[in-house]
């Protein structure tokens, strides 16, 4: 392949300088060569760059039109444009040392004026880019379909009243899957952007339900047939752009798989700005998600618990991530899934070299997340004071509680017996918090 000229020429491969550099375009937490147990941090982390907002996003908004700075967006033929477009994007990735990245269909190739030209247009793009993964060794985390920006999808898509919207969904699916399993791809993501509604005046809510219980289900048996190997995953959102969305948190999202059996073939895709705007802390969606055996990625950006929308901000709360990441960690990691940068610049930030110093910031929150969360727990407080604090069901009648071996009556008589009043025990909120903030500034 010929050498594609730079994009980012004023920028270096991105080096780990250590916690005491203060050199703003180096990694002070991020070593992605540092052997962890076995592994590198790279490969623990498995770190992604979200195609759509690093190379798509403009700087938009509902007051203004764009203001980043791209200087690859030149030219009249869009398939040039995507082409390059791409080039920028690998050279990007390499740069900041990133592992995978991951698109919707319509961010890497121009939607054309037939299901049939987007088609043959994203298969042109497509050759670039598997020659580009090649090339550089960057692996593709997930593919989805955008099911969403269209007018066609205004009312949704799998959920659309209308049969032929339906269908024409299932087919940018079908075509989304063969492109996603073309490049490697380890995961495919659902994410039901506008899967919802606005009033329940025009809606039948369990017929759209159903409905988009049966694309799920047509899609699992499509992988089947073309040896798709990628975990499937859900990816909850409350509301923005509909008032309800289906898909509103991850234990909505469970209900709903287990509904319709769905439940051995989908994982979750948790997003921290989508916790925020179901009324949840992102360490929550997690629990519940991992609980269930059914945590599978991470959307790693952050909300702003001020605004009732997406901001979809690059998070560097470590004392938020830390949390996580100890729920993470405890419940195994996230296997083939990683922690994709679904996160946009600011609307100010306008230079190529903006999205570097995005990035260092939130790979730098996330690896001293990932070392603190192993220190927490290899130390074991919280674990022993948890362990502690339910020691009462690991033996005698606690036990029989969590094996169901006693009955209403039997606890009815222990209690009027020998048990007698319980004599309450705090629960110690606070001196977990000042322990906590002991790891995270001692």
């Amino acid at each position: 392949m010929k050498k594609a000229r730079a994009h980012f020429p004023k920028i270096k491969a991105i080096a780990y300088e250590g916690p005491k550099s203060t050199n703003p375009l180096a990694f002070h937490h991020y070593n992605p060569d540092e052997v962890i147990d076995g592994k590198t941090q790279s490969a623990h982390l498995r770190f992604s760059i979200a195609y759509w907002h690093s190379f798509r996003g403009v700087g938009s908004d509902p007051f203004g039109p764009g203001t980043i700075v791209r200087p690859w967006e030149k030219g009249t033929d869009a398939i040039s444009i995507a082409k390059t477009r791409l080039d920028a994007a690998f050279e990007f990735f390499q740069k900041i040392r990133a592992p995978f990245y991951c698109f919707h269909d319509r961010d890497i190739a121009p939607e054309g004026k037939s299901l049939a030209e987007s088609n043959r247009n994203l298969d042109r793009v497509v050759a670039h880019a598997k020659d580009l993964q090649k090339a550089t060794g960057v692996k593709l985390l997930w593919g989805t379909a955008n099911l969403f920006s269209n007018p066609r999808y205004m009312c949704g898509a799998s959920t659309n009243p209308d049969a032929h919207v339906f269908a024409y969904a299932a087919a940018q699916v079908k075509k989304a899957l063969d492109v996603t399993k073309a490049l490697g791809g380890e995961n495919y993501v659902f994410w039901g952007g506008r899967e919802g509604y606005e009033t329940l005046l025009n809606t039948n809510l369990k017929r759209e339900q159903d409905h988009l219980a049966t694309f799920l289900h047509l899609a699992v048996d499509y992988a089947k047939s073309i040896g798709f190997k990628g975990q499937f995953l859900i990816e909850p959102k409350p509301k923005e752009p509909t008032k309800h969305q289906y898909d509103f948190d991850v234990a909505s999202g469970i209900a709903f798989l287990r509904t319709h059996g769905l439940e051995k073939h989908f994982k979750f895709n948790i997003e921290t700005n989508h916790a925020t705007l179901a009324g949840h802390t992102f360490q929550h969606e997690i629990e519940v998600a991992a609980a269930q055996g059914l945590l599978g990625s991470i959307d790693a950006n952050a909300g702003d618990e001020l605004l009732g929308w997406d901001t979809d901000q690059f998070n560097t709360n470590v004392k938020e991530l830390t949390l996580a990441m100890v729920s993470i960690l405890r419940a195994g990691g996230l296997g083939q899934g990683g922690f994709n940068f679904d996160a946009k610049l600011r609307r100010p930030s306008i230079d190529p070299e903006d999205l570097v110093h995005a990035h260092i910031g939130g790979m730098d929150a996330y690896a001293l997340a990932f070392k603190l969360a192993r220190r927490i727990l290899a130390e074991g407080k919280f674990t022993k004071f948890l362990q502690d604090r339910y020691a009462s069901y690991d033996a005698g009648f606690g036990r029989d509680i969590e094996k169901r071996r006693v009955g209403f009556r039997d606890l009815n008589k222990l209690v009027l017996g020998k048990l007698g009043e319980p004599k309450p025990r705090s629960g110690k909120q606070e001196y977990l918090e000042n322990l906590l903030n002991s790891y995270l500034h001692g």
